[in-house]
């Protein structure tokens, strides 16, 4: 063994060592064995830093930033709400979960499927009164055997296909891992749906491992009734089954600035009506989707061209808004930002959301872009929470974003487009869009 494989090797044991200590995040382990071929001399500086700018990486990291894309359109989430239910069996959720996992792994990547069905996964549990730790598992190794039906599913496909242009002058192309792939991924997403998550140690269900850092009151919210909504010429209590999916209460209803009596059970929904919803930011989130409803404040000029987020809040005693209401700030007018929700110790209250008077500790859920949610905070003096991941969809354009990203594949798979280039057009068009 000459003496540059023997540091080589001297390296990737340590890396190992790293990696399984986890005292260091695994990018800095990466980097710092980077480093360490550099200076012994194994790694020739020219070619430092040239995997960064390999097809691989491209291709991977364009896959993410598609992934993030549907997910922000509704796509995996209008996939999800026929797929997706908690009131399933341990085993008949953990066989609907792998199969989608295994799909969306080829067509995306294996990394991205898990980023985006972890959530709704854990989500399940949640309903379901389960521990996540049961079905997360499963849900990883469907993952890695439906990234190995196509080329862009997992990164060693896509390594192994451009080494094969490098030897041969013609990589891989789209579905030749297809034949191999698709009857490993049948027999394994089979056991591990049957048989795997069987042999997983039962303590992990006993454990609570899905419960929040932090748990906070639910919010009280207000959904508007857009045209063409799905729940128009309902009554109220005929929504609780849909309510009941997406884990929110329906406590009340607005009809032209006023609140109806009651919990308003018997009133027909008409487009234009105010929904007063008692749920987690997640769970409001959900329900728009699911019953076709908007955020009150969403539709209007002021932030209908915006990337939309959301952002818990607590208002401290010294804050400009304690004591005063969102009304009276004219929040939406002056800072182009919306309050969808408080949460005030789990009380309930009868007044408009806009138009209640805030007090300090209570809990606000604004909805606006990014910057503007950070102007607001610090010039109202609130306290920003810890970011729980809440996300504002666009599902306007789900069918849109998922006819680019077919179209991208159908044409990288018929060799009219180098498929980075295909990829990287889809990631430009999301961006514009």
């Amino acid at each position: 063994m000459t003496t540059d494989q023997s540091i080589l090797f001297a390296l990737l044991f340590f890396v190992f060592v790293f990696l399984i200590w986890g005292r260091w995040r695994y990018d800095l382990v990466a980097f710092m064995a980077l480093l360490a071929g550099l200076v012994s001399g194994v790694v020739p500086s020219g070619l430092a830093f040239s995997g960064f700018g390999h097809p691989a990486t491209a291709i991977i990291a364009l896959v993410l930033i598609i992934s993030r894309g549907l997910s922000n359109s509704g796509a995996i989430e209008l996939l999800a709400r026929y797929v997706i239910s908690g009131t399933r069996k341990l085993g008949a959720h953990i066989s609907v979960m792998s199969v989608l996992a295994a799909g969306l792994s080829a067509i995306m990547n294996n990394v991205a499927a898990l980023a985006l069905l972890m959530p709704v996964d854990i989500q399940a549990a949640k309903k379901a009164k389960r521990s996540p730790a049961l079905s997360l598992m499963p849900l990883s190794f469907a993952s890695i055997l439906g990234g190995m039906i196509t080329l862009i599913g997992t990164p060693p496909n896509i390594i192994i296909a451009e080494f094969r242009n490098d030897a041969l002058g013609a990589p891989f192309r789209m579905f030749d891992f297809a034949p191999v792939g698709i009857a490993c991924a049948a027999v394994g997403v089979a056991y591990v749906a049957l048989i795997g998550w069987r042999l997983l140690p039962s303590q992990r269900g006993k454990e609570d491992s899905g419960k929040e850092l932090f748990d906070l009151a639910d919010y009280i919210a207000e959904l508007k009734v857009p045209e063409g909504a799905t729940v128009i010429g309902k009554r109220v209590r005929e929504l609780d089954d849909l309510a009941a999916d997406s884990d929110v209460d329906i406590i009340g209803l607005i009809r032209k600035g006023r609140r109806m009596p009651g919990l308003a059970r018997v009133v027909e929904v008409m487009a234009g009506d105010i929904l007063v919803v008692e749920a987690h930011p997640d769970s409001i989130e959900e329900a728009l989707g699911g019953m076709g409803l908007e955020y009150v404040g969403a539709g209007k000029d002021l932030l209908k061209d915006e990337d939309l987020e959301l952002q818990e809040v607590v208002v401290p005693e010294n804050s400009r808004l304690a004591g005063r209401s969102v009304q009276s700030l004219r929040l939406l007018y002056r800072y182009r930002v919306a309050l969808v929700g408080v949460s005030r110790e789990g009380k309930r209250f009868r007044e408009h959301v806009r138009k209640l008077t805030i007090h300090p500790g209570d809990v606000l859920l604004l909805l606006g872009a990014g910057e503007r949610l950070g102007d607001v905070v610090t010039r109202l003096g609130l306290l920003p929470l810890a970011d729980r991941g809440s996300r504002v969809i666009q599902r306007k354009k789900a069918w849109m974003a998922v006819g680019i990203f077919a179209a991208a594949i159908v044409t990288a798979s018929a060799g009219v487009i180098y498929l980075p280039i295909a990829l990287g057009c889809v990631a430009a068009a999301y961006v514009l869009l």
